[in-house]
């Protein structure tokens, strides 16, 4: 990638602030995938809304004002949408994976396009607390 190691923590001249998040959970791609896309999934990285039907184009937007546009949609796999709290001026890319791993599935929530180094330690927590959600959940139905 090329950083420089003395511009500003995760700000990068094409992607704006950016922050990535991942933990190791023991499910597979397919529990993940079913709990991400369920109605108690969707509201951890939605907020209270109807699950949007998986597919590019799907347009959302929830009670607490998240709004934005699926734009790829991978069963098992990723979604990358467009995710913008009302407030904020302009969108950003947030990118959810789920990858095979040893013990599991590594479920990774990237998100660019963040306008300030404030936003990004933010997001890093929301991000944060969803996976720790995710955790506990996946302990409870092993």
């Amino acid at each position: 990638m090329g950083h420089s190691r003395e511009g500003k923590v995760g700000l990068t001249a094409a992607s704006g602030y950016q922050i990535g998040v991942r933990r190791t959970l023991p499910w597979s791609q397919e529990q993940a995938w079913a709990f991400l896309t369920s109605r108690e999934g969707v509201r951890l990285w939605l907020g209270e809304v109807e699950p949007p039907r998986l597919q590019a184009g799907e347009t959302f937007a929830s009670a607490a004002g998240i709004s934005g546009e699926l734009r790829v949609v991978k069963p098992f796999e990723q979604l990358r949408l467009r995710w913008k709290r009302a407030s904020w001026p302009t969108p950003s890319t947030l990118q959810i994976r789920l990858l095979p791993a040893k013990s599991g599935t590594t479920v990774s929530f990237h998100q660019e396009q963040l306008v300030s180094a404030e936003l990004r330690e933010e997001m890093k927590l929301v991000w944060e607390d969803v996976l720790a959600v995710m955790i506990a959940k996946a302990s409870d139905s092993t």
